[in-house]
């Protein structure tokens, strides 16, 4: 920007803003000096991001001209001077090549670079005391800063981790002793031989750093991060009376007070970081509208976003000044996940989205959170978020601050659903034609790439486009043979031109006897006339559903069950073909079923997770097997375990089919 003032005019379209500030700097007798009103100015960038002070530009009416100073050089030696002056200013922050001198027509303008304070820098304040004489620089003013706020500066500024505190008059009662044994648990599923799960309670959370004695002063006690991680709702209250945690879904893609759903501390729970933490991130990842990946032929649940999403709401967290007055807030709307924290950036904000630089705010908690395989080190975690985002080209996660009053946000916004790789294929596949499509017709063919099948319903859930507009695509992009469907009305499903996915038939249609293969071809005769149908209009060498007509039917490995090469593992359609070991086993896993006629939705769920653990099963076994009417057993419960993402259909093309096979993803609840 300095390099471009060179003519009256370049001054003339100046205006002053959040980082520019243009002074007179004429002095009483008119020779030049640095004014008083410099000073603010000076604290108030260095406390914000720092900014320009131009010294000899007249402001008239809004529109700013070069009036010059005298001795531009005597000018300089001057600032220099008080700089280095602590009566004046608490620190200078600027070096030679910060003050330079620009010469436009006849006359000189000093130009002054305030670099950001760092941390350990600020607060930056003049005339020797820092209460009162604290600025931070608000849109295009100089703020003075409150007593509070210049706190909270000096506690940063010496503080290396805010949450290490000893909180005197707290004890380990004050925890919430649910919350400290279901991290215990997660340590051992993460970590299964640490030493430290061998550990009484008391010593166990003196190593995570939850209670510590300070040498220097030999005071042990309960710590910040103890209480915040594993305190109970009250504690947490009197030691930090603004401190609150809160989550919003919101039905609409556009700011307002209304939610569908919202967690907040009310005493049904305890309230504790560790709680919060583990409630919103189901939240936030339950439907989550990003199409599955598979990776060797298996559903890859734990994708870049679920990662970024980890990562965003423990950074929220452990980045938190919780003695500010902003609550820590994560909102979900159907176009974006917000995130925000009390407290600014601790690192400029370039830094922090290259990353390889790391200041915490609660040391402690981070590492709590890093103990149980949650967040990232030395400051990798925003670009991990960055990348996690870009990975589905989505618009770049927008980080930023506040300072009235001070917070950081976060703001992950999905705005394009198209993975590179998918891209590629896609372009490989149809070349000109897909650069030629929308962004919508684009998502309905990534995810027809990516989960094999979409329907209506599934794009629903992916895109915010009113359901006419849906139907009109899918119907405009099987028209111009990008796809093609099978089923009518609600069950339709599309799928790549050629590329039809496994469908019951294919699998059974040889493997029962013959009465019931008749049976099969008559009830199920559309979707075959389908079949064939695609195959007269296919062209030459595309024709992938003829070929797996034509295929030979698949064989059974030793223990009886059915080995179909499209599929990623083994499908069980008949006990009585069971090797007795392997039937035994299945029995032992449904036996809570067999004999409980009424079962807790939960209790279904594991069980039916567990007997499809390693292989597919059909609905008629499982019903055979859990004593369960089939029809019943799948409206009931297996396609809400679908929709969960616990379960895959083997024949996603044909949910309700009567030979449909379903297999666990391995997802938690």
């Amino acid at each position: 920007m300095i390099e471009s003032l060179r003519t009256v005019a370049d001054f003339e379209a100046l205006a002053e803003t959040a980082d520019l500030e243009c002074k007179l700097a004429e002095g009483r007798d008119g020779k030049g000096a640095i004014p008083k009103d410099f000073w603010p100015s000076y604290s108030a960038m260095a406390n914000a991001d720092g900014g320009w002070i131009l010294l000899g530009v007249r402001e008239q009416q809004g529109r700013f001209t070069p009036a010059g100073v005298a001795n531009a050089e005597v000018l300089r030696r001057d600032l220099f001077n008080a700089l280095n002056n602590r009566e004046k200013v608490s620190i200078n922050l600027l070096t030679e090549a910060d003050v330079r001198i620009c010469k436009v027509d006849d006359k000189q303008v000093l130009a002054v670079h305030i670099p950001r304070a760092s941390r350990r820098q600020r607060p930056v304040f003049i005339n020797g005391q820092p209460l009162g004489n604290t600025w931070r620089r608000l849109h295009d003013g100089d703020r003075r800063c409150d007593d509070e706020t210049v706190k909270r500066m000096l506690a940063e500024q010496v503080e290396d981790e805010r949450d290490a505190r000893i909180l005197p008059h707290f004890s380990l009662a004050d925890l919430d002793i649910d919350s400290v044994r279901v991290y215990r648990q997660m340590l051992r599923d993460e970590k299964p031989a640490h030493p430290w799960l061998e550990l009484a309670d008391a010593d166990f959370l003196r190593q995570l750093g939850a209670w510590r004695r300070d040498r220097e002063t030999n005071v042990e006690g309960l710590t910040l991060a103890g209480l915040l991680m594993f305190g109970n709702w009250p504690s947490i209250q009197e030691a930090l009376p603004h401190y609150f945690v809160d989550y919003q879904e919101q039905p609409e893609a556009r700011a307002e007070r209304r939610w569908v759903d919202r967690l907040v501390p009310d005493g049904t729970w305890s309230g504790n970081l560790f709680e919060f933490y583990r409630r919103v991130y189901r939240k936030l990842v339950t439907d989550l509208k990003v199409p599955f990946a598979l990776q060797d032929g298996q559903r890859k649940e734990d994708t870049p976003i679920h990662e970024a999403l980890r990562e965003a709401l423990v950074n929220t967290l452990v980045h938190a000044d919780y003695s500010g007055r902003v609550s820590v807030l994560v909102v979900k709307r159907p176009d974006m996940f917000g995130f925000r924290n009390p407290g600014g950036l601790r690192l400029p904000l370039e830094q922090v989205l290259t990353g390889g630089e790391s200041d915490c705010r609660n040391r402690l908690m981070h590492q709590m959170f890093l103990m149980i395989g949650l967040g990232e080190r030395a400051g990798s975690g925003m670009p991990k978020i960055v990348s996690g985002w870009k990975s589905q080209h989505w618009r770049q996660p927008l980080l930023r601050e506040k300072s009235e009053p001070e917070q950081t946000l976060l703001e992950l916004h999905m705005l394009d659903l198209l993975p590179a790789p998918v891209l590629a294929e896609l372009n490989e596949r149809f070349a000109e034609r897909f650069g030629e499509l929308g962004e919508l017709e684009r998502v309905v063919l990534a995810t027809a790439v990516i989960e094999r099948v979409v329907n209506h319903a599934r794009l629903a859930e992916i895109c915010q486009h009113h359901p006419r507009d849906l139907s009109a695509v899918l119907a405009r992009l099987e028209r111009e043979g990008f796809l093609a469907s099978q089923g009518q009305s609600k069950g339709k499903v599309y799928y790549l031109t050629g590329q039809a996915p496994l469908s019951p038939e294919q699998v059974f249609i040889d493997m029962d006897s013959s009465v019931h293969s008749a049976t099969s071809l008559v009830h199920n005769g559309p979707s075959l006339v389908h079949s064939a149908s695609s195959l007269v209009h296919s062209p030459p060498g595309d024709g992938v559903e003829g070929a797996s007509l034509e295929s030979s039917p698949p064989g059974r490995d030793p223990n009886g069950r059915l080995c179909v090469p499209e599929l990623d593992a083994p499908l069980i359609d008949r006990l009585d073909l069971l090797v007795e070991a392997e039937r035994t086993a299945l029995h032992e896993l449904a036996r809570l079923p067999r004999v409980k006629r009424r079962l807790a939705p939960d209790e279904m769920a594991e069980a039916i997770l567990a007997l499809c653990r390693d292989c597919y099963l059909t609905v008629g076994v499982l019903g055979e097997i859990t004593d369960r009417n089939p029809k019943a057993l799948r409206m009931r419960h297996l396609d809400q375990l679908v929709k969960d993402g616990r379960l895959q259909r083997a024949f996603p093309a044909n949910p309700t089919h009567e030979k449909q096979a379903y297999r666990a993803t391995g997802k938690r609840a």
